[in-house]
């Protein structure tokens, strides 16, 4: 199992993710995309407060490959003052960073139009080869985006296309494949409060929790680069990197919860900002609970106590194994985990909520689900649902520590950060 920090030789490979780009919600509900940027790279350093290299981004929640309605807001941006005080403001519409064309959301983790968005699917999943006839410098356009299939995929990977979305979308057999052995309502959680056996093993489980068991993302991978030589940046680095790509992966899962997509964008939005650190917290203490002293950011990239203190992350190592040490006294299993995750994404301390019912709703139905789950198969310990529920206070405090940490680590330049990563922090202050 590869570490961070073997030796001054090994490091890791840092892929380069895309930068979010800006949405506005109109009154319709959909998204109005805008503001063309062609800029391939995806990182911002940060110098003493000041963003260097990246446009101030402003958030957005989204996360599509099938063309769905993406999540969107326009929170404040991660501008230039080292207080990072929140300023709201309005933004210009976004484009289609291929095309020029209006964008319908974030896909493959950059804005684009639906066009461009199926064009690069159908290529990576057929695995065309494209050859330009003339000098592999066509202008890509709306209007001469079919001109030249070389050049326009070429783009799409220049502004930061992720083919890994494209894979997994093909490995898993695709959107409805994945989601059809639900066969009830995403948008209705009560449909879900019906007990049944499960196919997996002996546990009966609810459907609420049985359904959240498989929508649950797959773990990503961190991959050794022996040309990063500074073992403490090569953490960092990496560790903000795995980051931006579980944001990523939130926020599709996210819309996966039963009862969330019925929610007004406004208040998906604000619960995402309010519970993602929370969300990635649970998902690194869950996979932690096996090892004694190391906390598993990914499958194969641990974190120890050395390799903490040496990059100025010891605190945070410090409270994450209190919050570990926490659940494996509880002695979590998967089903509690993922029942978990969601309740956390409900339980918004966000005062930006529109429909405070519709989202407590939300919450009671999820703790019915926990209770129902706790009921068929911890049935001899009547408060286990109640001592888990218990958890959540120390999960915030945690994720705010964690908050802190990053904060500080985006004031202080040392690396560079995504866009996407730097708006939900943004986000949390």
């Amino acid at each position: 199992m590869y570490l961070c920090g073997v030796s001054q030789s090994l490091g890791l490979q840092v892929k380069a993710e895309p930068y979010s780009p800006t949405f506005q919600m109109d009154t319709g509900g959909y998204f109005s995309p805008g503001g063309l940027s062609d800029t391939s790279s995806s990182y911002g350093v940060s110098v003493g407060g000041q963003s260097q290299g990246i446009d101030s981004p402003t958030a957005l929640l989204g996360f599509s490959d099938s063309g769905d309605k993406m999540l969107a807001d326009s929170p404040p941006s991660l501008g230039e003052d080292p207080t990072m005080q929140c300023t709201l403001r309005s933004v210009p519409k976004r484009l289609c960073l291929v095309c020029g064309d209006t964008a319908s959301g974030y896909h493959y983790g950059v804005a684009s139009c639906e066009a461009c968005k199926a064009f690069f699917k159908r290529t990576i999943q057929g695995n065309i080869e494209y050859s330009c006839p003339v000098v592999n410098d066509c202008e890509i356009t709306k209007r001469r985006r079919k001109s030249c299939q070389a050049c326009r995929f070429r783009k799409c990977l220049n502004v930061g296309m992720m083919k890994e979305g494209v894979r997994l979308d093909r490995v898993r057999g695709g959107r409805q494949k994945y989601r059809r052995p639900v066969e009830v309502d995403t948008a209705d959680p009560c449909s879900y409060i019906t007990s049944h056996h499960s196919v997996l093993g002996k546990k009966t489980m609810n459907k609420v929790v049985s359904h959240l068991i498989l929508v649950e993302p797959g773990d990503i991978f961190a991959t050794p680069d022996p040309s990063v030589l500074d073992n403490d940046l090569c953490t960092l680095t990496t560790l903000c990197e795995l980051i931006n790509r579980k944001l990523l992966m939130t926020i599709g899962w996210a819309k996966h919860v039963p009862g969330f997509s019925i929610l007004s964008l406004a208040d998906q939005m604000a619960l995402l900002q309010s519970a993602w650190m929370e969300i990635l917290v649970l998902g690194i203490v869950f996979r932690s609970l096996t090892l004694s002293e190391e906390l598993a950011v990914a499958e194969n990239f641990l974190l120890g106590r050395e390799q903490c203190r040496n990059t100025g992350l010891l605190h945070l190592y410090t409270v994450l194994l209190q919050l570990v040490k926490k659940y494996k006294k509880t002695r979590l299993d998967k089903e509690e985990f993922v029942t978990l995750k969601a309740m956390a994404l409900a339980n918004s301390d966000s005062t930006n909520i529109e429909n405070m019912e519709a989202v407590l709703s939300l919450q009671d139905h999820l703790h019915e689900a926990l209770q129902d789950y706790e009921r068929e198969n911890h049935g001899e310990d009547n408060h286990r649902s109640g001592k888990l529920l218990m958890t959540l206070p120390l999960l915030r405090q945690t994720a705010n520590e964690a908050v802190r940490t990053f904060c500080q680590i985006r004031l202080e330049g040392r690396i560079p950060m995504h866009k996407l990563f730097l708006e939900m922090l943004e986000a949390k202050m």
